[in-house]
């Protein structure tokens, strides 16, 4: 099985924001958030990724439906374990939810979500969402305890935070990717899907390549910010082949 990409387009939307905040219904709102995930889709994406923030920083309601309806390959939601998020996700019924950390200060996600210390709570929420169709992924640092808390809360996925890994290099990076590895093992070992990302780009790509079973890298920052010079398709398309060099699935 060849390895799959899912595209990350909440940086359109912050893009669209930033000038179109409080007029989303005027005429002339750019940029499409829905014309990204229909470009992302032609240019061989398998997924589509957004993230549904509480404070609606960048993606809001109105394109979780929208997008829901109107793209042709999967959606993947990113969201906080909320009440209110969860109702959205229980009424949409995205393909997959990535439950992810949240702290109103972060420019991005930073860190994974600690499933050990809140198993109750979300041992909950993934029984409704897998119930209700959607398969549950938990966004995770390489933590062989925060893997087994997401098998023993029923996630049916597991995506492993690779920031720390992105942001070092040499001995560091090294010692990162071994972790990413065991957790990997480990994950597949109980059943469970193994996703990847953040911080990941062309140039880290290669050296991720020694943790195995994985099934799906999530990325947006790197191909938004190359898609500045070349475009999206251009750069989704030069993500898909460097992803072509993994054959440890």
């Amino acid at each position: 099985m060849s390895l799959h990409l899912g595209v990350n387009i909440d940086h359109v939307a912050t893009l669209r924001q930033a000038r179109y905040r409080t007029m989303l219904g005027a005429h002339n709102v750019e940029p499409s958030i829905l014309q990204a995930a229909l470009e992302a889709e032609s240019a061989g994406a398998h997924s589509i990724t957004i993230h549904l923030r509480a404070d609606r920083r960048h993606i809001v309601d109105e394109d979780v439906y929208l997008l829901r309806r109107e793209i042709g390959t999967m959606m993947n939601l990113e969201m906080g374990n909320t009440p209110e998020i969860l109702g959205i996700a229980l009424k949409v019924k995205p393909h997959f939810v990535c439950m992810v950390p949240e702290n109103r200060e972060e420019v991005t996600t930073e860190g994974g979500l600690d499933v050990l210390g809140q198993k109750d709570v979300l041992r909950a929420s993934v029984s409704q969402l897998e119930a209700n169709g959607t398969r549950v992924s938990m966004f995770i640092d390489p933590d062989l305890d925060q893997v087994r808390a997401s098998a023993e809360i029923g996630a049916s996925m597991i995506e492993l935070h690779t920031g720390t890994f992105a942001n070092e290099l040499g001995e560091k990076r090294n010692h990162e990717a071994a972790r990413l590895k065991a957790a990997a093992e480990l994950g597949q070992s109980l059943g469970l899907q193994i996703n990847a990302g953040h911080g990941l780009t062309t140039k880290n790509l290669a050296e991720l390549f020694i943790v195995p079973h994985l099934s799906e890298l999530n990325i947006g920052h790197s191909i938004v910010a190359r898609s500045v010079f070349v475009g999206l398709r251009a750069a989704i398309q030069e993500m898909l082949e460097a992803m072509k060099g993994y054959t440890y699935a």
